[in-house]
C-alpha cells in the first residue's frame, strides 16, 4: 500500500495533462469534478507524484480527473490522507481549510455518484461458522451452555478479527473436531442415561489472591474460591474434591463451603472430619483435599466454593476488620475442583435443553414418527437459518430411524448428531439466483439478511421473531428492518458486540495472556487483571445500552470499579469485589485512554512501550495504521543494571537516530508519549526510570501539539470524525467478515452521514451498516 499524496515546499512545475484533463468534457452521465481541482493537484501534488519521480509509487501526471470512478482505489486513498490531514506534513505549505474540505467533499460526491449508480458490494466468502459463532448457537438451538474452547481450536484473525470468511476454512483434522463436537453436544442435551462417570478438573490460578469474596454467586462472609457454571447431564449423585492452596502444617479449623445454585450443600472443615472432610488431622498438608458427595437434579448449576471469613462486615460500607487476638487465615485459598460423575442415574431430568427440544412427547407407538418429525423440523428450521422441506427432513428421519432402536430419545439424539455437522448448520451459505447475469450486483434473500444481522449482532443464529419475519418477505422493509435491529439491540445477547467485536478491536482479549512482571510490578495479580477486563466491558456495555454517541468512548467520564480496582487507580471509599459506577472529577481516566487493560496490553512486561500505544492509537483510534516495520530494526537497548537509567523517551531517541527507524517512529512515539505518565500496568506516576521527570509531550500527524493524556483526548475529540469513520470502517468490517475495500468505502460515507443527525449513537451506527449496499448485497461470482 503507497502513500498517496507527498507535498513539496518549492513552487510546483506545470502538468500541462493535468489541465488538459481539466479542461475536458466529461463523458454523458460521469461524475466530473471542476477545473481547481487540477490546479490544486499541481500546486501540492505533482511535482512528487510524477513520471519521473513516482513518490510512493503514483503518479497523479496524467490521472484524468474527469473520470474519478475510472480509478477510483487511488483517489479513495487521497482522501483519506486529505481527510486526516496526515499530507503535506507540519513542515511543508499546507492547504488551508476550506481546500481540503473542498477537495475533499468534491472527490467524495463524484465517488458517491458513481457508487450509487453502479453498486459493488463485493463477494464475501463462504462463511464457516467460528468458535464464538458455534457456542452461541449451540446456546441458542439448544438451551446448552458449551465451552467452545474446550471443543474447538481457535480461528486465525484477519483485518482484525476471527470471523474473516477467507480464513475460516475447513481442514479434515477440524472436521473431526466438529463431529466428535456434536456427538457430545446431543448427548448431553438429551441426557443419556448410559453415560459413564466422567471427571472434570477446574483450576484455580495461584496468581489469584483469595483474601476476599470473588464473586456476586458467592455469600457474604466468604473469602477466595471459585464459581462454575456446570451442566450435571443427568439427576444423580456427584463427587467433588477440592484441593486447597498453601494449607498450614497443621490443624487450620478453616471452613469450606459447598454450594449448588446458591443453596448450601456441605460444610467442610480443614484438617477435621467434620462435614466429610478427608484431609489428615495434623502434619504437614500443603495441597489438603476435601471431598463431598451430593445429589444434583440435571441442568445446568451454579457450583460454588469458597472457605469462610473468621468475620465480616456489610460490603460497601467499609473494610472487614478481625477482631483484637483472632488468628490470621492459614490456607491460601482453593487451587481447583475436580467433579465425579454421574453416579447412580436417575434419568435425564427436566432440563432446559430438553424442554427445548422435546416441542411434543409420544403416548402410542404410532405417535412417535409425526412427534419426530415434530420435533427434527423445529430443529432444523433454527439450525439451517431458514424453512425446511421434505427433502430436509427425510435423511433425519433416517438418522431417527437408525437410532431408535435404543428408545425414542436415542432417535432424536442420533439425528440431532446429524443436524451438527451438516454444513447448513456449520456455514452461512448464501445461493446465487439463476436469474441474475454474472457479475452483477444483486440483492440477497431476506433469510440471508436475517442470518447476517443475528451473526453480526448476536454472534448467533436467527431467533423465531426473525426467521418467521424473514420468511414472510418483510425483512427488506426499511422500517421492519429498523424495528429488528432496535429489539436485537435491547437483547442480552446483544453482549456479543461486546465479547466479540470491541474485545478484538480494543485487544482486549490479549488479556488472557498478558504477563507483566511481577519482580517489576509485585501489585499485578489475577485479580487486578480480572478487574482491568470487567472494567472495560462493563463500560462498553454501558455505552452501547444506553445508547450513546460513540464519541463517548473517548469522552466518558466515568468508568466502574470493585475495591481492588479502584485502589489501583487511587480512588477512595470503594469497598468489596462488587463493580459499582464512579465518576472522575478529572479527564485524566475519563474514556478508554485512562484504563488499565487498553495500557496494560500496548505495554511490554517490564515497561511501558510508546509504539506499541502510538500504533494502538493509530490504528484503532485514527484509522491510519503504520506500515509494517522493515526487517532487521535493531530493538530498543534496555537499560544496564550498572549503568544510570534513562527514560523511555531518551532510550527512544536514540533509537530514532537509525533512519531506517526514524520514518515510522515520528508518527508512532509522539502519540504513545502522551500516554507515559501511565506505567505499564496503568497506574499513574510523574517520574519513569531513574527517577527522571515525565515529559507527555507529542504531536498528532497533522502537527498538533498536546501534553499528557487529557490534552490528547481533547485533541482526538477535536477530530471526532476520524474516530468515528475508523470505529465505523472496523464494525462494518465485523459485519461482513471480510476486509473493507476501496469499493466499500461510498457506504462508509453514507452511514456516516445518517448517523450525523442522531449524534453518532451506537444504535444509528449499526441500523446504518444494517441498511448498507454491501451488508444488504453481493456480485454474483464470473462463471
Amino acid at each position: 500500500m503507497f502513500a498517496i499524496v507527498a507535498w513539496i515546499v518549492t513552487t510546483p512545475a506545470a502538468s500541462p495533462r493535468v489541465h488538459a484533463a481539466a479542461r475536458q468534457q466529461p463523458a454523458a452521465g460521469s461524475p466530473a469534478l471542476s477545473t481547481p481541482l487540477g490546479a490544486t493537484l499541481d500546486a501540492y501534488c505533482v511535482t512528487c507524484h510524477n513520471e519521473r519521480l513516482r513518490t510512493a509509487g503514483l503518479s497523479l501526471q496524467d490521472i484524468d480527473v474527469t473520470q474519478v470512478s475510472e480509478r477510483a482505489e487511488v483517489w479513495e486513498k487521497v482522501i483519506g490522507k486529505l481527510r486526516s490531514r496526515a499530507m503535506p506534513p507540519p513542515s511543508a505549505p499546507r492547504p488551508d481549510e476550506a481546500t481540503y474540505e473542498a477537495v475533499a467533499s468534491r472527490l467524495e460526491a463524484a465517488l458517491n455518484t458513481a457508487a450509487a449508480a453502479k453498486p459493488n458490494p463485493g463477494r464475501p466468502a463462504v462463511h464457516r461458522l467460528n468458535r464464538a459463532e458455534y457456542t452461541n448457537a449451540i446456546r441458542d438451538l439448544l438451551a446448552l451452555d458449551i465451552d467452545g474452547r474446550t471443543l474447538l481450536p481457535a480461528d486465525d484473525q484477519g483485518y482484525g478479527f476471527d470471523n474473516n470468511a477467507d480464513l475460516l476454512t475447513m481442514s479434515p483434522g477440524l472436521l473431526d473436531r466438529y463431529m466428535l463436537s456434536a456427538r457430545k453436544i446431543s448427548r448431553l442435551a438429551i441426557g443419556d442415561p448410559t453415560m459413564r462417570p466422567v471427571v472434570q478438573r477446574y483450576q484455580v490460578s495461584r496468581l489469584l489472591t483469595q483474601d476476599d469474596r470473588m464473586s456476586e454467586e458467592l455469600p457474604f462472609g466468604s473469602r477466595g474460591g471459585i464459581v462454575i457454571r456446570h451442566n450435571f447431564p443427568l439427576d444423580a449423585e456427584y463427587v467433588l474434591r477440592i484441593r486447597l492452596q498453601g494449607a498450614s502444617v497443621r490443624n487450620t479449623g478453616e471452613q469450606v463451603e459447598v454450594r449448588v445454585d446458591g443453596e448450601r450443600v456441605k460444610l467442610l472443615t480443614v484438617g477435621g472430619q467434620r462435614g466429610g472432610a478427608t484431609s489428615a488431622a495434623d502434619g504437614p498438608a500443603p495441597d489438603p483435599v476435601l471431598e463431598v458427595r451430593f445429589a444434583a437434579k440435571a441442568g445446568p448449576r451454579l457450583l460454588g466454593v469458597a472457605l469462610m471469613k473468621r468475620t465480616s462486615a456489610p460490603e460497601g460500607v467499609g473494610p472487614a476488620r478481625l477482631p483484637v487476638g483472632s488468628i490470621s487465615f492459614r490456607v491460601a485459598g482453593v487451587g481447583s475442583l475436580e467433579l465425579d460423575g454421574p453416579y447412580n442415574g436417575l434419568g435425564p431430568g427436566d432440563t432446559p435443553s430438553r424442554r427445548q427440544i422435546f416441542v411434543c412427547r409420544p403416548i402410542k407407538g404410532q405417535d412417535e414418527r409425526p412427534c419426530a418429525r415434530q420435533i427434527l423440523s423445529a430443529l432444523a428450521r433454527r439450525a439451517y437459518r431458514r424453512p425446511v422441506a421434505e427433502k430436509d427432513l427425510q435423511p433425519l428421519l433416517g438418522f431417527y430411524k437408525e437410532g431408535r432402536t435404543n428408545g425414542f430419545d436415542a432417535g432424536i439424539e442420533t439425528a440431532l448428531e446429524r443436524i451438527l455437522i451438516d454444513p447448513e448448520f456449520l456455514f452461512r451459505i448464501e445461493r446465487e439466483p439463476a436469474s441474475v447475469v454474472a457479475g452483477t450486483a444483486y440483492r440477497i434473500s431476506d433469510l440471508e439478511l436475517a442470518s447476517r444481522l443475528s451473526f453480526f449482532l448476536w454472534s448467533s443464529v436467527p431467533d423465531d421473531e426473525l426467521l418467521g419475519v424473514a420468511a414472510r418477505g418483510k425483512l427488506n422493509n426499511p422500517s421492519v428492518l429498523e424495528q429488528q435491529v432496535g429489539r436485537m439491540l435491547g437483547d442480552a445477547r446483544s453482549g456479543a458486540l461486546v465479547s466479540n467485536f470491541a474485545a478484538q478491536w480494543l485487544y482486549l482479549r490479549n488479556m488472557r495472556t498478558v504477563a507483566p512482571d511481577t519482580s517489576q510490578f509485585p501489585d499485578f495479580d489475577d485479580n487486578l487483571r480480572e478487574a482491568f477486563q470487567r472494567e472495560t466491558e462493563l463500560f462498553l456495555e454501558s455505552q452501547l445500552r444506553e445508547d450513546h454517541s460513540v464519541v463517548d468512548l473517548l469522552a466518558a467520564n466515568y468508568t466502574f470499579v470493585n475495591e481492588r480496582l479502584a485502589r489501583h487507580y487511587q480512588i477512595p471509599n470503594v469497598y468489596g469485589s462488587h463493580f459499582r459506577r464512579v465518576t472522575f472529577d478529572d479527564a485524566v481516566r475519563g474514556g478508554l485512554l485512562g484504563q488499565g487493560s487498553i495500557l496494560t496490553v500496548t505495554s511490554y512486561a517490564t515497561r511501558t512501550s510508546p509504539v506499541l500505544r502510538g500504533k494502538w492509537l493509530l490504528e484503532n483510534i485514527l484509522g491510519a495504521p503504520p506500515p509494517p516495520p522493515p526487517p532487521n530494526v535493531p530493538a530498543l537497548k534496555e537499560n544496564n543494571l550498572g549503568g544510570k537509567p534513562l527514560s523511555v523517551r531518551q532510550r527512544m531517541e536514540a533509537h530514532r537516530n537509525n533512519p531506517v527507524c526514524a520514518s515510522c517512529h515520528s508518527r508512532l512515539d509522539p502519540l504513545g508519549f502522551a500516554l507515559e505518565n501511565f506505567d505499564a500496568i496503568g497506574r499513574w506516576r510523574s517520574t519513569d526510570e531513574g527517577n527522571v521527570p515525565i515529559d507527555s509531550s507529542g504531536v498528532l500527524p497533522d502537527g498538533t501539539g498536546f501534553t499528557g493524556p487529557t490534552e490528547l483526548r481533547k485533541a482526538l475529540l477535536a477530530r471526532r470524525g476520524e474516530f468515528v469513520r475508523t470505529l465505523t470502517e472496523k464494525l462494518l468490517t465485523y459485519a461482513l467478515g471480510r476486509g473493507i475495500e476501496y469499493y466499500d468505502r461510498p457506504a462508509v460515507r453514507t452511514i456516516l452521514a445518517a448517523a450525523a443527525s442522531n449524534d453518532y449513537r451506537w444504535s444509528s451506527i449499526i441500523l446504518g451498516i444494517a441498511k448498507s449496499t454491501p451488508f444488504q448485497m453481493r456480485v454474483k461470482r464470473q462463471e
